[in-house]
């Protein structure tokens, strides 16, 4: 089974995440599984990385296109699943609705994995940003009263990569921004960002005063996984009714395409 990573990061300005994430999924991974790990495009951050960009609906908007291409050459490709790894769920329902083979948002499964550990959602994030299209997602997905407080970490994104190296002052924040999560009424936690994902999994943090904490790219991993041994057997797919699940025809999608991206994938 191969399995599409597509990360919002470019993988190599990140050096040590990006070590860690190789490590921390290769792990994870069921046994004949390969995961082929993809960033976004060197010199796609020109400024602030990457959460200035990520916090802007119209730049988000643009940088969705890296997802989409990188979809559909994995689906080209034979890849069996794509794991969209960022808490946003980057082109999701667009990149749902053009392939058939099972596609997973880190947002989405966390959530819904979640939800059988806990009757109350708690999101502690480190771009804040992101907290108005978090809950704009999780009220699309069906989810928007099993989400309860969506909470800063209060630490910036390269706080969070000089964790790697210096683990306990983001471990103290980490477990601070829970406590407020808890006294706001959530009884489960996922980590917002594959970075703070995988640092918290590498430091055993699993449970904040006894509230589990989700290993969040692990289970996009496992749906993933799972979703794509469902489609080898029967075909399952998303449902192909209504706007955001219906796939244009072929010959539309392409010519569209090539009209405003000069030729379709990069």
């Amino acid at each position: 089974m191969r399995i599409w990573h597509q990360s919002f990061t470019v993988l190599e300005d990140v050096p040590a995440y990006a070590d860690a994430l190789r490590r921390h999924l290769g792990a994870r991974a069921l046994p004949g599984t390969e995961i082929d790990f993809h960033g976004m495009r060197p010199g796609t951050y020109p400024t602030s990385y990457p959460g200035t960009h990520i916090g802007y609906n119209y730049l988000a908007g643009l940088h969705k296109q890296q997802f989409v291409d990188a979809a559909l050459r994995a689906q080209e490709e034979g890849y069996d699943a794509f794991l969209i790894a960022t808490v946003p769920d980057t082109g999701f329902e667009e990149i749902r609705s053009l392939v058939d083979i099972p596609v997973v948002g880190f947002g989405n499964a966390s959530v819904a994995f979640a939800a059988t550990l806990g009757a109350r959602v708690g999101i502690v994030n480190f771009i804040d940003a992101l907290q108005p299209q978090l809950q704009r997602n999780m009220r699309a997905y069906g989810f928007g009263d099993l989400v309860g407080p969506i909470v800063s970490l209060g630490r910036q994104f390269g706080d969070v990569l000089s964790g790697y190296t210096d683990p306990g002052p983001l471990i103290d924040a980490f477990t601070e921004a829970v406590g407020a999560a808890i006294a706001e009424g959530a009884e489960v936690i996922i980590p917002g960002e594959g970075p703070l994902n995988v640092f918290l999994a590498g430091h055993g943090v699993s449970r904040v005063d006894d509230v589990p904490v989700i290993d969040s790219l692990a289970v996009g991993l496992a749906t993933c996984e799972t979703r794509a041994r469902m489609y080898a057997a029967s075909g399952l797919r998303p449902s192909r009714r209504g706007f955001y699940f219906a796939t244009p025809p072929a010959e539309v999608a392409e010519s569209v395409r090539k009209f405003y991206f000069g030729g379709g994938q990069a």
